[in-house]
């Protein structure tokens, strides 16, 4: 199995049509389907669905996709690093993150890089710390932005000196809105939104003195808009991280920070013993002079 035949399984993943890869190749079909047919024969695994008009992934097709997306995705990104010029450094970083206002010191460390290296170009992916942490393993990004506890045992990281603070978001007209700060007692009986993180956050669960089987989560989310909208309906009230949506002005939603205030610890974490690209080298020396 070559990469050159992964990227020809991918596109008839992506099309869902051999004839339609085919033509995307600038190929014929006869080969395509014989590249395809001795992958499965390699594989012993049949990868396709075939149709009239539609080529569908089986199971393993659909787990050799994900494989596959990977493997060219890190393909790329080596090509890219090697081509990368020592005279005039371009290339791409790759950086993933949760939901932080943490993301605001990397994108200014972004900024006062790009005045002397225009040509590097960067790629943002959103996930909380175990996907981060995941990719971060699989060499499919250089860096992560990590929020609250994390295992750091196998990352050289960075700790940033600022920190966020978590705090519940609601409608103003919501009964609790009229506290300066929310203790744990107050959440105990109330419907609440967590995200996905914080609700295998055992720090979070301290705070909450509480077990987790006892509270009433209406709702997990990944993304804090999506969350607030939730909010905004009077669904529930979402434990969230602050300065992440805009409570001023006529909105509806109002943010109150917890008592005893509970704040997350930011770090910027690599994989330890990292051979970096000129790219990522450079940009990583930016930030540790500005932490």
């Amino acid at each position: 199995m070559d990469i050159r035949v992964l990227q020809y399984f991918l596109a008839v993943a992506r099309e869902e049509s051999i004839t339609k890869a085919a033509e995307a190749l600038h190929m014929t079909q006869p080969p395509l389907s014989r590249q395809l047919k001795d992958l499965e024969e390699e594989l012993g695994k049949q990868l396709f669905i075939r149709g009239s008009k539609k080529a569908t992934l089986t199971g393993d097709g659909m787990l050799l996709r994900k494989r596959a997306e990977e493997l060219v995705g890190l393909m790329e990104k080596t090509k890219a690093e090697l081509a990368s010029s020592s005279e005039n450094i371009n290339g791409d970083i790759y950086i993933g993150c949760g939901e932080t206002e943490g993301i605001s010191f990397l994108a200014q460390t972004a900024c006062d890089l790009q005045k002397k290296h225009p040509f590097i170009h960067y790629h943002i992916y959103s996930g909380d710390a175990e996907r981060v942490m995941e990719k971060l393993d699989k060499g499919l990004i250089d860096f992560g932005l990590l929020v609250g506890e994390a295992d750091l045992n196998k990352y050289d990281y960075l700790k940033l000196s600022q920190k966020d603070l978590w705090g519940v978001l609601m409608c103003k007209d919501s009964p609790l809105a009229e506290k300066e700060a929310i203790c744990a007692e107050d959440l105990w009986d109330k419907p609440l939104i967590v995200s996905h993180q914080a609700s295998i956050n055992t720090e979070m669960f301290r705070w909450l003195k509480t077990d987790i089987s006892k509270l009433n989560i209406v709702a997990t989310y990944d993304l804090i808009y999506n969350a607030a909208q939730f909010a905004k309906k009077s669904f529930g009230y979402v434990i969230a991280l602050d300065r992440l949506v805009n409570t001023t002005g006529d909105g509806n939603l109002c943010f109150k920070p917890l008592s005893p205030a509970l704040e997350a610890e930011l770090c910027i974490v690599w994989k330890k013993y990292q051979i970096f690209s000129r790219a990522s080298s450079v940009f990583l020396q930016w930030l540790k002079n500005k932490t």
